[in-house]
């Protein structure tokens, strides 16, 4: 498709558009007692006769919020009129032209498209993201994801370090565009924090397998268990490609200083996650061994890492199960619509949390407690005036408290990217824990361009894919400009080099 659709005219439903006369309807989850005790995906799958009748109700907005609120752009009312219709294989050509890798974002983005709906004003949203997965796992299906190798070759060569959703965006976006490019992968597996970091419960790692079996046969090389800068030089990285995409994520976790922090049990969130992946992969834990079953877990953090902490804590067993949040809860309805197109700041209700667990609210942990082993958190009611740096956290007097703990896990959020060795051999500078890129990585080195959460700070799968298709869009360019200038000189015009990496 080279343009927009045109705009339709909806079917005669007794005098009134269809989306008033269809209500929001999502794919059932399957029965709590069941996935409690497997990793299987919770949501029962899309099946194409739902999602067709879903996007019947997108009205086709003449200025299409969902669009422009998705960070990867997909041209959301195109393909809700494509399923609409039934043609199945165009609404996936256009939602393969702006996302590389739907079978993801459908299973875990958060959809702040459907936040931006225009329906979300007087009714509810359309279901974009179920729309999306059912188009994404329909393609897959009928064998219309095929590799699409490059027409030809432009002889540069490209290293990619990291291999999660921003690191293989960038690779695919550089394979398509004619480079030569080979992902590092310093786990023994590739898919970086897709991989380790989400629960199967939410996204079977089988469909990372099949998308990186589908980007291997498109000409790009992988190299899992190898960690740049240390089973790989920097030096010998250098000599052998003319750019270096870093995607190498923000994993530095965010620490809670007080009393107590030292004792066993007392544990980062991400650890766990990493560790329960692997269990279930039955792959070898690395470190000492981090299990929920049949402990009182207690989980610090109300965002989505706690929450797949919840769910993993559920899986295994635990007696019980608190999660902490410091801020206030939020209502359970959203008042008014004074913010939309933005989301609205009410309760979430995930599946983890209707598989049980207390949540409590506007706390403070003051300390652990134990004799070598945690076993209580310390904690105080707290009022939380403002957000970010800026805020206040005033402690309410007497109302101080002990929560029973045998495991705590913190999932209070990140603080960028992990301090390594690599990133002096490139030339590259930390700033307030993300990286900045210099065009050259000295004189006659290769260009290094950073892409992912390594620049924006811990965000969203779809966020990441975005910027790894950015960081490519810009690596590209300079590859060619460097082409068409004197070898290893860097442009008289430096500004022009550094927009092009901002994209």
């Amino acid at each position: 498709m080279n343009g927009p659709l045109r705009s339709r005219r909806w079917p005669d439903v007794q005098g009134s558009p269809i989306f008033l006369e269809l209500g929001r309807r999502t794919m059932p989850k399957r029965a709590v007692d069941e996935r409690v005790n497997d990793y299987a995906e919770v949501p029962e799958p899309v099946t194409p006769e739902h999602a067709s009748t879903q996007a019947a109700r997108c009205m086709g907005c003449g200025v299409a919020f969902c669009h422009h609120y998705c960070p990867l752009h997909n041209v959301i009312p195109e393909w809700n009129e494509l399923v609409r219709a039934g043609d199945w294989a165009r609404a996936h050509e256009r939602l393969a032209a702006t996302n590389n890798f739907p079978e993801f974002t459908g299973r875990l983005c958060p959809a702040p498209c459907e936040a931006a709906c225009v329906l979300e004003l007087t009714d509810e949203a359309v279901t974009i993201k179920e729309i999306e997965v059912a188009i994404a796992d329909e393609a897959f299906a009928r064998g219309w994801v095929v590799p699409r190798p490059p027409q030809r070759r432009t002889g540069r060569v490209v290293a990619v370090v990291g291999s999660g959703p921003a690191g293989l965006a960038a690779a695919q976006q550089l394979n398509a565009a004619g480079h030569a490019v080979t992902v590092y992968e310093r786990a023994e597996r590739l898919g970086g924090l897709l991989r380790y970091g989400i629960p199967d419960y939410k996204m079977d790692k089988a469909l990372i397998d099949r998308r990186v079996g589908v980007l291997a046969r498109e000409g790009i090389a992988f190299e899992p268990g190898c960690e740049v800068g240390v089973d790989l030089s920097v030096e010998a990285l250098c000599a052998g490609v003319d750019a270096v995409v870093l995607a190498v994520g923000a994993e530095r976790p965010r620490e809670l200083g007080v009393p107590g922090r030292a004792l066993r049990g007392v544990e980062w969130a991400m650890s766990y996650l990493v560790q329960q992946n692997r269990r279930v992969a039955g792959d070898p834990v690395v470190g000492a061994p981090i299990s929920a079953h049949d402990r009182r877990v207690v989980i610090i953090g109300g965002g989505d890492t706690a929450t797949d902490c919840l769910g993993n804590a559920h899986r295994e067993h635990a007696a019980s199960v608190t999660e902490l949040s410091l801020y206030p809860e939020p209502p359970a309805v959203a008042e008014g619509s004074g913010y939309w197109p933005e989301a609205p700041l009410v309760l979430s209700m995930t599946p983890a949390h209707q598989e049980g667990g207390v949540r409590d609210w506007s706390v403070l942990v003051t300390a652990f407690r134990g004799s070598g082993r945690v076993e209580t958190v310390e904690v105080v009611r707290v009022d939380v005036h403002g957000s970010g740096p800026g805020r206040v956290v005033v402690p309410r007097p007497g109302t101080e408290a002990s929560v029973p703990c045998d495991l705590a896990l913190l999932a209070i959020g990140f603080e960028g990217v992990r301090p390594q060795g690599l990133f002096d051999g490139l030339g590259v500078r930390v700033a307030d824990g993300t990286l900045g890129t210099g065009a050259l990585c000295g004189v006659g080195g290769p260009l290094v361009v950073a892409a992912g959460d390594a620049v924006t700070g811990a965000a969203l799968v779809v966020t990441a894919i975005a910027d790894g298709r950015r960081a490519a869009l810009a690596c590209d360019a300079l590859l060619l400009a460097e082409a068409s200038a004197t070898a290893g000189a860097v442009p008289a015009d430096r500004a022009a080099w550094d927009a092009l990496q901002r994209g």
